[in-house]
């Protein structure tokens, strides 16, 4: 062999030898890019699945606090009922001996029902006097009048209620204008 093609020859096995370091290190660092991009897919995927959890939790303390909001809603005619009979009770069948109990008897009963309401979140909406509030009350009729300002609500036919901090009945309300 002469010196040219030795020469040759040791710059072909230094190139080969270069050639084969080279290829780890790109593969390593394609395997480093490679395990860092895993990574992030892992932490969206745990942060996504908090997330989730997180809802779903909100979700359960929605749905267990608003449960009863339908049978909430069917109770309030009962209790609209006992509070129109009592109303209808003249004066003079209230100082009857004999109607005291029964009359005491519906008195205890709302009182009762009261007591449910306020121990299940439900409680009544002011009105009377009250600015209209369309989120609260539902306006059935304008009364002409000069002793309150015009929007001001001056009769209650209906009570409204709320359970919690969601409205679950409208008040049905009188309100003031201009007479």
């Amino acid at each position: 062999m002469n010196e040219d093609q030795e020469l040759q020859e040791v710059t072909n096995e230094a190139a080969e030898a270069n050639a084969g370091e080279q290829a780890p290190e790109q593969d390593f660092s394609e395997l480093v890019k490679e395990l860092e991009q895993v990574r992030q897919h892992v932490l969206y995927a745990q942060a996504e699945t908090q997330n989730v959890r997180r809802r779903l939790e909100q979700e359960k303390q929605t749905v267990a606090a608003y449960a009863a909001t339908g049978f909430a809603r069917d109770v309030l005619s009962v209790k609209d009922n006992l509070d129109r009979a009592l109303a209808a009770i003249p004066e003079d069948l209230r100082q009857d001996e004999r109607m005291k109990p029964l009359i005491a008897g519906i008195e205890a009963t709302g009182r009762e029902l009261d007591t449910v309401f306020q121990r299940n979140g439900i409680t009544r909406v002011e009105a009377l006097g009250q600015p209209l509030d369309p989120h609260k009350h539902q306006a059935m009729l304008e009364v002409p009048t000069d002793d309150a300002e015009p929007g001001t609500i001056v009769q209650e036919m209906q009570a409204g209620y709320m359970i919690k901090d969601r409205l679950l009945r409208p008040a049905l309300v009188g309100v003031a204008r201009k007479g």
